[in-house]
């Protein structure tokens, strides 16, 4: 891996060969770990800007602590690749994000550096608690320290671990990344100060180098950094907030200077006694001016070309399911003003800044706080608007009690989009929707809808838009559709009924959702084969069509369902009706295709359903071995 564009980081191994480096050394590593993320990541895509925002943060962070046995927590995860380069992982870095290899986020598999697996965000603080009570009750683990960034802090679940830490009292590290605030105080003033923290002193107390940080400044400056400090804490005039909690609070100083940094953490290492939350200001997609240039600071990115920052994306003729419902969303807003939209810090990965843009008085990001965002919409539920809940199927899971206990019971109509639904590539087994079937089909009053394309998610938008019964939810895949002629405006469907795509016998293959296309492939091997299946679209897991599947059952000697998600979900309710509507007592045969018990590996969707045996061959073979079976047992011969 030695080239001459990184002779210092060629010397770098793990992080034990970064602590024998001066300090002018450790700012080189960072200029050419900068430029080795850019060059990865140009080949693999991924999470760039955040990467290049923590690139001396991370270099200080493993230079100064004494990782692995010192756990370092990094939130979320997507801004770990400069971690990874650092900590023996280096020539797999390539990999990043594809089949067989590096995990987009930190995973305890893999490395012994990687303590706190992550990739939702907000549980840094919570995790990095749970060390430091493991090493004062004797667990062999040093210091806890916690990344998180001032997005994730914002969630409440980051607040609670603040305030039980604060309460504990127990030595631990919370480094706040800050990439949303500017502030550049005189390098002079800064450097002369914490040139006099380093000077070993076991007695000082780090309340002493609380106050004298921001008293070592000029008086501009010295209000500049309290006007930051109020801005974080949000109490002018008093401590921060995060000192009210029981932290002493260093900063703000810039995350990218590691003339400030490294003094900084090295001090705070040898006097902590409680909880420290240190406060950087950084730089999103610093040190790569296409990123730094663009408006979402290249949060996630493919493959793209360094020299200028183009990305190579994947044409398609079809419009992907988000911005089928980003639009038809929009549409029916234009027609009915009670019409609102609740996002969690995802207005355009959910398709909500196309209805934001028009109109902005209507669609509310409340950030990182999924918990937060289903009892809003709850709220506006009650009060008589109609809103739209737009969260990922994975990021819904963590305001799972909201749903149930202020949803639900309420029986309030609140509208659940839910994106990402089914298996979703790169980001692996931490983002897949594989479970909304199963933990929202089990709730009394809900109605689940999953469209087969483009065209259907523009029909149960509208249907869910009329439901005022109670609430409902549509859940769609990422990526594009199938390239299915779009109407003009969605029709509202029966609710519980679905219908018959091709009439067959025999075996009936009925799809809920956007497998349908495989199941239509799967049928067309089984037709070369002498097989007519029927193909049936559920359209609805909630209520079930129990119309339709009578039907099936009453013509058909065999049922196979196919769903792109885990077990327990619209398999496991068809299974049940028919077997409490006494329809498997005459020899009714049934197969339900789920993804499987176990969590599906990062790879291409495609990859990922094909190892969880969802391809339109293994629908075809689960039908093929229904009969092969049928045939064997017929072929024995008479006893007698």
């Amino acid at each position: 891996m030695a080239s001459t564009q990184t002779p210092l980081l060629d010397r770098v191994a793990g992080p034990s060969d970064l602590r024998i480096l001066s300090d002018a050394e450790l700012a080189l590593i960072a200029d050419e770990l900068r430029n080795e993320v850019i060059d990865i990541v140009s080949e693999t895509g991924g999470h760039l800007g955040s990467s290049l925002g923590v690139v001396e943060l991370t270099v200080a962070l493993h230079a100064v602590f004494n990782t692995p046995m010192d756990k370092l927590i990094w939130d979320v995860g997507h801004q770990c690749y400069p971690h990874k380069v650092l900590t023996g992982r280096r020539d797999r870095m390539r990999t990043l994000r594809q089949k067989g290899g590096l995990s987009g986020f930190t995973k305890r598999s893999e490395s012994a550096f990687d303590p706190f697996g992550a990739a939702h965000s907000s549980t840094s603080i919570s995790a990095a608690l749970g060390f430091a009570v493991g090493r004062d009750l004797g667990m062999p683990t040093g210091d806890a320290i916690a990344v998180i960034g001032d997005g994730s802090i914002s969630a409440g679940m980051a607040y609670e671990a603040l305030n039980n830490a604060g309460d504990e009292g127990r030595r631990l590290f919370v480094i706040l990344n800050d990439n949303e605030m500017s502030i550049a105080p005189p390098v002079g003033a800064m450097s002369t100060y914490l040139s006099r923290l380093c000077a070993p002193d076991p007695l000082a107390r780090m309340h002493s180098l609380t106050e004298g940080f921001e008293a070592a400044m000029p008086p501009p400056v010295r209000a500049g950094m309290r006007r930051a400090r109020q801005l974080v804490s949000g109490l002018p005039g008093t401590g921060t907030l995060f000192e009210e909690l029981g932290f002493d609070y260093i900063g703000p100083i810039d995350g990218h200077d590691l003339g400030q940094l490294l003094p900084v953490l090295r001090a705070a290492r040898a006097r902590a006694t409680g909880p420290v939350l240190i406060h950087c200001v950084t730089v999103k997609g610093k040190g790569y001016e296409p990123a730094e240039k663009s408006a979402d600071k290249y949060h996630g990115v493919s493959k793209f070309d360094v020299s200028t920052g183009a990305m190579n994306k994947a044409k398609s003729n079809a419009p992907s399911y988000t911005s089928v419902f980003g639009e038809t969303l929009t549409d029916e807003a234009s027609r009915d003003p009670s019409i609102v939209a609740v996002t969690a810090a995802m207005p355009a990965g959910t398709g909500v800044k196309t209805m934001a843009d028009r109109f902005p008085g209507r669609v509310f990001d409340v950030g990182i706080a999924e918990q937060h965002a289903v009892t809003f919409a709850a709220g506006m539920a009650a009060s008589g608007l109609k809103p739209v809940c737009a969260i990922y199927s994975t990021f819904l899971q963590r305001g799972y009690d909201q749903v149930v206990h202020d949803v639900a019971l309420q029986g309030l109509p609140v509208r659940f989009a839910i994106d990402r639904a089914g298996l979703v590539g790169a980001d692996g087994a931490t983002h897949a929707g594989a479970f909304d079937l199963a933990y929202l089909c089990s709730l009394p009053g809900f109605v689940v809808m999953a469209p087969s394309d483009e065209a259907e998610l523009r029909h149960m938008v509208t249907t869910s838009l009329a439901h005022d019964a109670g609430p409902s939810a549509v859940r769609f895949p990422r990526g594009a559709g199938v390239g299915a002629e779009l109407p003009e405006r969605g029709d509202i469907l029966p609710i519980g009924k679905g219908r018959i795509i091709r009439e067959g016998e025999e075996v009936a293959i009925l799809s809920l959702g956007a497998h349908l296309s495989e199941c239509v492939v799967a049928a067309d091997l089984l037709a070369e084969q002498g097989f007519n299946p029927t193909i049936a679209d559920a359209r609805f897991a909630k209520p079930i069509d129990t119309e339709l599947l009578a039907d099936l059952a009453a013509t058909h000697s065999a049922i196979v369902t196919v769903e792109q998600g885990a077990q327990g979900g619209f398999g496991a309710h068809v299974l049940s009706h028919l077997a409490n509507s006494g329809a498997l007592d005459r020899g009714l045969r049934i197969r339900t295709m789920t993804l499987p018990d176990r969590f599906i590996e990062q790879a291409a969707p495609n990859e990922m359903y094909e190892d969880a045996g969802m391809t339109a061959q293994d629908i075809k073979e689960v039908v093929r071995a229904l009969y092969a079976r049928e045939t064997k047992i017929l072929s024995f011969p008479a006893v007698g």
